[in-house]
Protein backbone atom coordinates (compact mmCIF):
# COMPACT_ATOMS: atom_id res chain seq x y z
CA UNK A 1 0.00 0.00 0.00
CA UNK A 2 1.16 3.38 -0.88
CA UNK A 3 1.47 6.00 1.90
CA UNK A 4 -0.04 9.63 1.55
CA UNK A 5 3.72 11.56 0.85
CA UNK A 6 3.74 10.17 -2.98
CA UNK A 7 1.13 7.83 -3.31
CA UNK A 8 1.75 7.55 -7.55
CA UNK A 9 5.95 7.29 -6.54
CA UNK A 10 5.07 4.88 -4.28
CA UNK A 11 2.61 2.46 -6.59
CA UNK A 12 4.56 2.87 -9.32
CA UNK A 13 7.72 1.75 -7.67
CA UNK A 14 9.97 4.41 -8.48
CA UNK A 15 13.22 3.68 -6.77
CA UNK A 16 15.36 6.58 -5.35
CA UNK A 17 18.65 7.47 -7.74
CA UNK A 18 16.55 5.45 -10.48
CA UNK A 19 16.42 6.92 -14.12
CA UNK A 20 12.75 6.89 -13.89
CA UNK A 21 13.21 9.05 -10.37
CA UNK A 22 15.36 11.70 -11.94
CA UNK A 23 12.75 12.38 -14.69
CA UNK A 24 10.01 12.63 -12.17
CA UNK A 25 11.83 15.00 -10.13
CA UNK A 26 12.00 17.25 -13.19
CA UNK A 27 8.31 17.36 -12.54
CA UNK A 28 8.27 17.45 -8.90
CA UNK A 29 5.69 20.75 -8.89
CA UNK A 30 3.20 18.96 -10.70
CA UNK A 31 3.51 15.69 -8.51
CA UNK A 32 3.40 17.52 -5.69
CA UNK A 33 0.30 19.05 -7.01
CA UNK A 34 -1.30 15.27 -8.12
CA UNK A 35 -0.56 14.59 -4.29
CA UNK A 36 -2.44 17.55 -3.04
CA UNK A 37 -5.18 16.76 -5.05
CA UNK A 38 -5.36 13.12 -4.28
CA UNK A 39 -5.80 13.91 -0.78
CA UNK A 40 -8.28 17.09 -1.29
CA UNK A 41 -10.23 14.48 -3.54
CA UNK A 42 -9.98 11.52 -1.00
CA UNK A 43 -9.81 12.49 2.47
CA UNK A 44 -10.87 16.35 2.29
CA UNK A 45 -11.45 18.51 5.82
CA UNK A 46 -14.70 19.46 4.99
CA UNK A 47 -16.15 16.11 3.05
CA UNK A 48 -19.63 17.61 2.29
CA UNK A 49 -22.36 14.81 1.50
CA UNK A 50 -19.65 12.20 0.50
CA UNK A 51 -17.79 10.71 3.24
CA UNK A 52 -14.35 9.59 3.21
CA UNK A 53 -15.27 6.10 3.03
CA UNK A 54 -17.79 6.29 -0.08
CA UNK A 55 -14.80 8.36 -1.91
CA UNK A 56 -12.82 5.47 -1.03
CA UNK A 57 -14.81 3.13 -2.03
CA UNK A 58 -16.06 4.51 -5.47
CA UNK A 59 -12.18 5.19 -6.08
CA UNK A 60 -11.40 1.20 -5.31
CA UNK A 61 -14.22 0.71 -8.26
CA UNK A 62 -12.55 2.70 -10.77
CA UNK A 63 -9.61 1.08 -10.22
CA UNK A 64 -11.00 -2.15 -10.39
CA UNK A 65 -12.98 -0.76 -13.99
CA UNK A 66 -9.25 -0.07 -14.93
CA UNK A 67 -7.97 -3.13 -13.91
CA UNK A 68 -5.07 -1.60 -11.50
CA UNK A 69 -4.53 -3.86 -8.63
CA UNK A 70 -2.22 -1.56 -6.99
CA UNK A 71 -4.32 1.67 -6.66
CA UNK A 72 -7.22 -1.25 -5.93
CA UNK A 73 -4.99 -1.92 -2.85
CA UNK A 74 -4.46 1.39 -2.25
CA UNK A 75 -7.82 2.74 -2.33
CA UNK A 76 -9.29 -0.15 -0.09
CA UNK A 77 -6.26 0.39 2.91
CA UNK A 78 -8.18 4.16 2.71
CA UNK A 79 -11.93 2.31 2.96
CA UNK A 80 -10.27 0.51 5.60
CA UNK A 81 -9.08 3.21 7.57
CA UNK A 82 -12.36 5.16 7.09
CA UNK A 83 -13.89 2.62 8.25
CA UNK A 84 -15.94 1.62 4.80
CA UNK A 85 -18.07 -1.29 6.11
CA UNK A 86 -21.66 -2.59 4.98
CA UNK A 87 -23.29 -0.90 2.06
CA UNK A 88 -20.39 1.44 1.90
CA UNK A 89 -18.19 -0.61 1.67
CA UNK A 90 -20.17 -2.53 -1.48
CA UNK A 91 -19.93 0.27 -3.47
CA UNK A 92 -16.17 -1.15 -4.49
CA UNK A 93 -17.65 -4.07 -5.47
CA UNK A 94 -18.32 -3.71 -9.54
CA UNK A 95 -20.91 -6.65 -9.42
CA UNK A 96 -23.36 -4.24 -6.41
CA UNK A 97 -25.67 -1.89 -8.82
CA UNK A 98 -26.65 -0.33 -5.04
CA UNK A 99 -29.38 -2.32 -4.48
CA UNK A 100 -32.70 -0.69 -3.13
CA UNK A 101 -30.50 2.60 -1.98
CA UNK A 102 -31.46 5.04 -4.89
CA UNK A 103 -28.85 7.40 -3.75
CA UNK A 104 -26.04 4.83 -4.15
CA UNK A 105 -27.41 3.16 -6.91
CA UNK A 106 -27.62 6.85 -8.55
CA UNK A 107 -23.40 7.17 -7.32
CA UNK A 108 -22.20 3.87 -8.87
CA UNK A 109 -24.29 4.17 -12.01
CA UNK A 110 -22.89 7.42 -13.05
CA UNK A 111 -19.41 6.45 -11.67
CA UNK A 112 -19.70 3.68 -14.23
CA UNK A 113 -20.92 5.59 -17.05
CA UNK A 114 -17.66 8.19 -16.68
CA UNK A 115 -15.05 5.52 -15.84
CA UNK A 116 -16.65 3.45 -18.86
CA UNK A 117 -17.29 6.30 -21.48
CA UNK A 118 -17.07 9.77 -20.04
CA UNK A 119 -18.20 10.69 -23.98
CA UNK A 120 -21.69 9.20 -23.12
CA UNK A 121 -22.66 11.03 -19.98
CA UNK A 122 -25.27 13.71 -20.86
CA UNK A 123 -26.99 16.32 -18.58
CA UNK A 124 -29.91 13.88 -17.92
CA UNK A 125 -27.05 11.70 -15.79
CA UNK A 126 -26.60 14.88 -13.84
CA UNK A 127 -30.57 14.96 -13.28
CA UNK A 128 -30.48 11.56 -12.11
CA UNK A 129 -27.90 12.98 -9.56
CA UNK A 130 -30.18 15.24 -8.50
CA UNK A 131 -33.21 13.19 -8.53
CA UNK A 132 -31.54 11.19 -5.82
CA UNK A 133 -30.72 13.78 -3.61
CA UNK A 134 -27.54 14.84 -4.91
CA UNK A 135 -26.48 18.61 -4.15
CA UNK A 136 -24.59 20.50 -6.63
CA UNK A 137 -21.79 20.67 -4.51
CA UNK A 138 -21.38 16.98 -4.13
CA UNK A 139 -21.86 16.43 -7.69
CA UNK A 140 -18.87 18.34 -8.53
CA UNK A 141 -17.15 16.88 -5.67
CA UNK A 142 -18.37 13.21 -7.34
CA UNK A 143 -17.28 14.70 -10.89
CA UNK A 144 -13.72 15.59 -9.30
CA UNK A 145 -13.14 12.54 -7.51
CA UNK A 146 -14.12 10.59 -10.62
CA UNK A 147 -11.48 12.92 -13.05
CA UNK A 148 -9.03 13.01 -10.82
CA UNK A 149 -8.85 9.00 -9.89
CA UNK A 150 -9.17 8.11 -14.04
CA UNK A 151 -5.85 10.92 -13.76
CA UNK A 152 -4.01 9.33 -10.98
CA UNK A 153 -3.74 5.37 -12.96
CA UNK A 154 -3.57 6.95 -16.25
CA UNK A 155 0.15 9.01 -15.14
CA UNK A 156 0.90 5.55 -13.17
CA UNK A 157 0.23 3.28 -16.19
CA UNK A 158 2.67 6.28 -18.23
CA UNK A 159 5.13 5.80 -15.33
CA UNK A 160 5.02 2.22 -15.58
CA UNK A 161 5.61 1.92 -19.13
CA UNK A 162 8.69 3.95 -18.83
CA UNK A 163 9.84 2.55 -16.18
CA UNK A 164 9.95 -0.46 -18.27
CA UNK A 165 11.89 1.21 -21.36
CA UNK A 166 14.46 2.58 -18.51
Amino acid sequence: MADNKDVIAAIVGIEPGSALAEVVAGRADIMALTQQTHDGALTPVEPGGLSHAERAALACRIAKINDDKDFEEHFEALLDKAGGSGATARIADIWFDGGSDIRIKALIRHVDLVAHAPKDATRRDIELLQEAGLTDADIVRLSELVAFVSYQIRVAAGLRLMRGLA
